[in-house]
């Protein structure tokens, strides 16, 4: 892997994403509950992507030369609003209507209302093909300099298309596709190793299907994520990429990181307030 970090801009990423954790709190105890595991454990990436990762320009949403970015996992929605609101997107207002009619943030993220999202996403593996379409257009219109990025849940790696799309895009060749499995080993019902009946092997997967794989072991860490975004970048190969992030579910919060299940929990203004306080220490102050 590439060199570290700085150490500035280290403490720049770790503050981005306790932000990140700080609206999507917010946002869902404006409603009384969302899905909060999910969305906490894709903060870091989110700090990593929109903090310098991903060429995007904030003042221009639908710019024709910028990355594209798939969120498949489209129930962790407040985890992309908060970054997109705190980029410059949209009015910070406007977290607090989070899947309230008539709002612009639906539960699972929409394109044609959301500026900044790239894809609507929300039945789980289809935002894995488009992620590879849209890849596999940037490369027939011959853009060498944009990537397209996209978010798995490993729940969500249970659906037959993830592997479809898998094996279509290393015969494709996009290596200018890098997608991030959150590996959280939990999903709605239970482990994902006890409904899939042990070790899904994800790394081994994915590599047998002609990717290039890296291995984040802490995938909570935006320095261990910040070098695998940079080592995808410098293969020199004809492959897509996927990094698997060994996240923790409800990571930062640890109200959600003790409760048998936070896929979706209830959220009290107190308690956002209770989380603000957790996350603020995580930025320092």
């Amino acid at each position: 892997m590439k060199e570290m970090l700085e150490k500035e801009k280290q403490q720049e990423l770790m503050s981005f994403a306790a932000d990140i954790r700080t609206q999507a709190i917010h946002m869902i105890s404006k409603i009384g509950s969302g899905h909060v595991g999910g969305s906490l454990s894709i903060a870091d990436l989110m700090a990593c992507l929109y903090g310098g990762q991903m060429r995007i320009d904030p003042s221009n949403p639908r710019w024709e030369d910028r990355d594209r970015i798939v969120l498949s996992k489209g129930h962790a929605g407040p985890a992309m609003y908060a970054a997109l609101a705190l980029k410059g997107y949209f009015p910070m207002a406007m977290l607090d209507t989070l899947n309230q009619p008539p709002t612009n943030l639906p539960s699972h993220t929409d394109r044609q209302r959301t500026p900044g999202v790239d894809m609507t996403t929300g039945s789980l593996g289809q935002g894995a093909s488009t992620a590879a379409g849209m890849a596999l257009a940037l490369k027939m219109q011959g853009k060498k300099d944009q990537y397209t990025y996209l978010i798995l849940g490993d729940g969500e790696s249970q659906e037959g298309q993830v592997w479809e799309m898998a094996f279509f895009a290393a015969a494709q060749k996009l290596n200018h596709l890098i997608a991030f499995l959150d590996y959280n080993g939990k999903q709605l019902d239970s482990s994902v190793e006890e409904i899939m009946g042990g070790d899904p092997q994800f790394e081994a997967k994915f590599e047998a299907f002609g990717w290039n794989v890296i291995k984040v072991d802490d995938g909570n860490d935006v320095t261990q994520i910040w070098a695998a975004i940079d080592e995808a970048k410098s293969y020199e190969d004809d492959k897509p990429t996927m990094i698997v992030l060994h996240t923790i579910k409800g990571k930062g919060w640890s109200y959600a990181m003790a409760q048998e299940s936070c896929h979706s929990l209830g959220v009290t203004e107190l308690l956002a307030v209770q989380a603000a306080e957790e996350f603020a220490k995580q930025r320092g102050e």
